[in-house]
């Protein structure tokens, strides 16, 4: 798609003060108001910078996108994520600062002055040499990544038929579950991520990742900040109940602008019509919202349904505790799942992560190559039975990954992203391949992709990007990402120690390895060579990790 630039001189503007902040659009600084900078996305800077010089006027969000974006596909996630940014930039919790005018654009609003603080001001001229060559460096890295467009390594969605300001926006929110004992948590969720991924699957709808919707799960319901917080036009909420073999399932449409209601409707039936009714559900908003799909009705299917809500515990437990006991009730229950339904892909994919978790983390030494050789067989079984499961798609990337199969590993991510493009795991999970082989733009690309339909991310998206950018040699950039983890995880201070090395910091280096080593006393360098020379292929790549860690003192 194709954008021609308005014609705004975005540099024009002189230094604004924002409560207690600085803002200088000729070098795209955010400073305090006594001279402080205040880290800020590339992007998120040229946002702000196009606000500055209309300052106190609306700004559509197409001209926004044509500032920052020109010549370029990109959704209105990644305007959503830079607004999102900025206002945690300026601690503009209430949405003051940066002020949302529904179905019109955003306003900035300045202070009544605009003459910024003499500190902010001289302080910044102190700082601009290091700051140009920093900038320039994280710009090189966006334009990059802009270029490659909303690349997800599958034609369907670069040819996406509607341009991104008229996709509709969507957020599914978790539909409550009234059912009781055994029966609750498990049906509820899989009608609400089944809409997620059937939309989203369109491609003629904007669709927020189930991470970022989820968050609002047992919390009061204002559609109105629900949606400034998503960026979105819709929700669809609901709620769920199983009583013996009878299902009722209650959805209703939400504008997200004013809070109206515009579609409810109530679902009484049999426990084998759960896909039925996700599909009438699917069908109807979709028909309200923006483009109609056309499709068969699913067919009515008891034992199917069955099979997934035993798949679902199975997952639930997994994620509960992440231990090898936890990996043995997913199998118990994945094969539970395939006792109640054999021609059901969930229990297969159910086993197919249990025998991989079995080669990475419990039997990586006596097993490996005999427990990835079972989850490959139980995943193409899953795919064989459902080629349109992403979920089948994805267990088989990991898996052809951990054997070093990259270049299948990639083609199985890419069709597991065409399959569900709002699953921002797979995204940053797929990005992790690109970064072995060497595609680091790409994979940057991907997880800003990943953080634009995910607003809610999880802090491990930071550690992804740290990783990226340290693949990009931008060593400064990525500790900065890293930073933004709200508690760096333990497992994270051994790439933490590697961009301390790159930046030449070796007392931290040394320090963020310890704790490292302090979870995992036996790592070594002949040990972390043995391991990623498979799937570290990029020249140089391994070597220069390698010697980074033996710069932070990791043993021999």
């Amino acid at each position: 798609m194709s954008r021609k630039a308005p014609e705004i001189d975005l540099k024009s503007a002189k230094a604004i003060t924002l409560r207690g902040f600085v803002f200088l659009p000729k070098s795209n600084e955010l400073r305090t108001v006594d001279g402080k900078a205040v880290d800020l996305r590339s992007q998120s800077a040229e946002v702000l910078s196009v606000l500055a010089a209309r300052s106190g006027e609306i700004v559509s969000k197409d001209t926004l996108m044509q500032a920052v974006w020109p010549d370029t596909f990109v959704t209105d996630d990644s305007l959503t994520q830079c607004i999102a940014d900025i206002r945690r930039a300026l601690g503009d919790d209430a949405h003051v600062i940066v002020e949302t005018l529904p179905k019109r654009g955003y306003r900035l609003n300045a202070d009544p002055s605009d003459a910024a603080a003499p500190n902010a001001v001289v302080g910044t001229e102190r700082a601009k040499p290091r700051f140009f060559q920093r900038s320039f460096i994280l710009a090189a890295v966006v334009l990059v990544a802009v270029a490659i467009g909303a690349y997800f390594g599958v034609k369907t969605w670069r040819a996406a038929a509607v341009r991104s300001s008229d996709m509709p926006r969507i957020a599914v929110l978790p539909f409550d579950d009234f059912s009781a004992g055994a029966e609750k948590g498990y049906l509820s969720d899989a009608i609400a991520e089944g809409i997620i991924t059937e939309l989203a699957r369109s491609k003629t709808y904007a669709v927020i990742a189930r991470n970022s919707s989820f968050r609002y799960r047992d919390q009061p319901s204002d559609a109105k900040q629900i949606g400034d917080e998503l960026g979105v036009d819709y929700l669809l909420e609901g709620s769920q109940q199983k009583i013996g073999d009878r299902l009722k399932v209650t959805a209703q449409l939400l504008n997200a602008h004013d809070g109206s209601h515009l579609w409810a409707n109530t679902y009484n039936r049999e426990i084998g019509d759960l896909f039925v009714v996700q599909e009438e559900i699917i069908r109807t908003l979709a028909d309200r919202v923006g483009r109609r799909i056309e499709r068969p009705l699913p067919e009515s299917d008891a034992a199917q349904v069955s099979a997934l809500r035993y798949y679902l515990m199975g997952g639930a437990e997994i994620e509960k505790d992440f231990s090898a006991e936890g990996n043995k009730l997913l199998r118990q229950f994945s094969l539970k799942a395939i006792e109640a339904d054999p021609d059901s892909q969930f229990g297969y994919i159910g086993m197919a992560w249990h025998y991989r978790h079995d080669a990475v983390f419990w039997h990586a030494q006596e097993h490996h190559d005999e427990a990835l050789k079972r989850a490959a067989e139980y995943a193409d079984k899953a795919i064989l039975l459902a080629p349109d499961d992403a979920d089948s798609h994805y267990v088989r990337a990991q898996i052809h990954n951990e054997a070093g199969e990259v270049e299948q590993a990639l083609a199985r991510f890419d069709q597991a992203i065409a399959l569900n493009p709002s699953d921002s795991s797979i995204l940053v999970h797929s990005a992790g391949v690109l970064l072995h082989i060497g595609r680091v733009d790409e994979a940057i690309d991907r997880i800003e992709q990943a953080m634009g339909i995910d607003p809610f991310h999880p802090d491990w998206f930071h550690w992804d990007m740290g990783w990226a950018l340290y693949e990009k040699n931008d060593c400064g950039a990525a500790l900065t990402a890293m930073r933004k983890m709200s508690k760096i995880p333990i497992g994270a201070h051994r790439m933490l120690a590697g961009i301390h090395a790159c930046l030449g910091n070796q007392r931290e280096a040394k320090e963020a390895l310890a704790v490292f080593l302090k979870d995992s006393p036996g790592d070594s360098i002949s040990k972390q060579r043995r391991q990623w020379e498979k799937n570290y292929t990029a020249p140089g790549a391994l070597d220069r990790w390698i010697g980074h860690m033996r710069f932070a003192g990791l043993p021999e």
